[in-house]
């Protein structure tokens, strides 16, 4: 298995002070930066978009990982060619998964693959031959600050079994409700990337305390 990755989500950052933020999670070791773009009707807000990110863009040199948490994202990539090196997509609201995933391809970015909490694993099982990420969402999209939902450790678990089994070179990414509580049980389960938001961004230490903490627990 190789090294966990953690990447803090900026959705429970300041975001008065969010180029700081941005900073403050790079000087912190983070190894990537998860980007949330909501449209209001995949899930119920709206956050930022392509503006944003090329701010952000000039003010770190970590790779972004962003997660179109937006119907139609095929008519949305395009906007973030250059500036991500990761993009992640819903099969929820992706009929035709493999012709998005080539066309992210394309414009020269890793592409991954999204499931909700309720969504199967079948769902997506014919396209991880085409996926360089999957990202397993262990809350209900839209808001940061949830409680993990424990089962969907299994749900990882099968993903990594099925990558495995099949020679798939495929990252898995959980995003929801990381914390230090759990972070090895999310690696033991088969994660190597950790989305971590409220738990970098917020109490009881800094940005850069946290995410040593989120290290220790590790191990």
């Amino acid at each position: 298995m190789p090294a966990i990755k953690l990447a803090p989500s900026i959705l429970t950052a300041d975001f008065g002070r969010l180029a700081d933020e941005v900073r403050a999670a790079e000087a912190g070791g983070a190894d990537l930066l998860h980007l949330d773009v909501m449209d209001g009707r995949f899930v119920p807000p709206i956050t930022f978009g392509q503006v944003v990110v090329e701010g952000l863009r000039k003010v770190t040199n970590l790779p972004f990982d962003l997660h179109l948490m937006v119907v139609e994202p095929e008519r949305h990539i395009a906007a973030y060619a250059g500036l991500v090196q990761t993009m992640n997509v819903h099969i929820e609201v992706s009929p035709h998964v493999n012709r998005t995933l080539e066309a992210i391809r394309k414009l020269g970015a890793r592409a991954g693959v999204c499931l909700n909490p309720g969504t199967p694993v079948s769902a997506i099982e014919e396209s991880l031959a085409d996926v360089d990420q999957v990202m397993v969402m262990t809350i209900n999209p839209g808001w940061g600050g949830q409680q993990m939902i424990p089962r969907q450790l299994e749900k990882v678990a099968r993903i990594r079994r099925l990558l495995d089994d099949g020679g798939h070179a495929a990252e898995v990414e959980i995003d929801g409700g990381v914390k230090a509580a759990n972070a090895a049980k999310c690696a033991a389960a088969g994660a190597n990337v950790l989305v971590c938001g409220s738990s970098v961004y917020g109490p009881p230490g800094t940005v850069a305390e946290n995410l040593a903490a989120l290290r220790r627990a590790l191990g």
